[in-house]
């Protein structure tokens, strides 16, 4: 995974002295964040079985073979997981808290393959003490997958 580390934000979460994210005071409308992912089967597995979730369409060869997608597809859930994910370690980092999203899933990712995907600041509310961010992500064939908006609250300064 790629990742965007501005100033050490989020590489400390497990240590007592842990930093917070950027504030509302920090961020900038423009700043991004870029990463690559790949779900492979344990990452499947381990979704399957904590959901208890037995789509045939995630896991079943033959079945997916009847389908327009003609093979298995990792479920959205789990790339909306890789997302909020983004924005809890990178942009604005621990302590940020999504209180609304709006995603659309336009095309499949199928196990193994790679997706990029680009998070940017779009909208600084100092007023609300909240940011927009805007969500792209890619699947290899470069088609858009995934398009969205999530309203963020920042941590706050402590």
């Amino acid at each position: 995974m790629k990742v965007y580390d501005r100033k050490g934000v989020g590489v400390f979460l497990l240590q007592k002295n842990s930093k917070l994210g950027l504030t509302i005071d920090e961020i900038t409308v423009g700043e991004k964040i870029h990463i690559t992912e790949k779900i492979e089967d344990k990452d499947l597995l381990l979704y399957l079985g904590l959901t208890n979730d037995n789509n045939p369409l995630y896991i079943q060869h033959d079945y997916a073979a009847m389908t327009p997608f003609q093979k298995p597809i990792v479920p959205t859930i789990m790339l909306n997981g890789i997302i909020t994910s983004a924005v809890s370690k990178y942009i604005p980092g621990p302590g940020a808290r999504i209180i609304e999203q709006h995603i659309k899933y336009l095309e499949p990712l199928y196990h193994y393959e790679l997706f990029d995907t680009l998070l940017e600041v779009t909208e600084v509310n100092k007023v609300q003490n909240t940011i927009t961010v805007s969500v792209h992500s890619y699947n290899e064939q470069k088609q858009l997958m995934i398009e969205g908006t999530l309203l963020v609250t920042p941590p706050l300064a402590l």
